[in-house]
């Protein structure tokens, strides 16, 4: 009889997703964060997948080396009680392609009013987009 490949968790692959981009927004290659974790860059990269489960004690030394937890790591800090946009939600736009390409585009603009009229406009454009 062939064998079924196992298909990952969706709990499996958000939180892999969480630790590619909080990894990512750290600087950090999966080679670094596998060193400090004495594994392989290749376990890393199944972790972030979600195709290899996280243990629990794993999942804390994760949270502990990236400097969050692993509350964070499940998704559950996202929005604060007044609906704002938290600092994980920043952190996952950021470690996006996207992201990352605005966030070194906006750093080469040098003029600070240029940046303040710049944040300006996306504000306007993100509150026309709400209505």
């Amino acid at each position: 009889m062939p064998k079924i490949p196992a298909i990952p968790s969706h709990i499996d692959v958000a939180v892999g997703s969480r630790l590619r981009t909080r990894r990512k927004l750290l600087g950090m290659s999966q080679t670094s964060l596998a060193g400090k974790l004495d594994i392989t860059f290749q376990q890393v990269q199944k972790y972030e997948k979600g195709t290899n489960r996280i243990g629990s004690s794993r999942l804390q030394q994760i949270a502990n080396i990236l400097g969050t937890t692993p509350a964070w790591l499940f998704g559950e800090e996202e929005e604060n009680r007044h609906g704002a946009v938290g600092p994980s939600a920043i952190e996952d736009m950021i470690g996006t392609a996207e992201g990352i390409a605005l966030n070194q585009a906006f750093i080469r603009i040098k003029d600070a009013g240029v940046r303040r009229s710049l944040i300006a406009l996306v504000k306007t454009l993100a509150s026309n987009h709400d209505e």
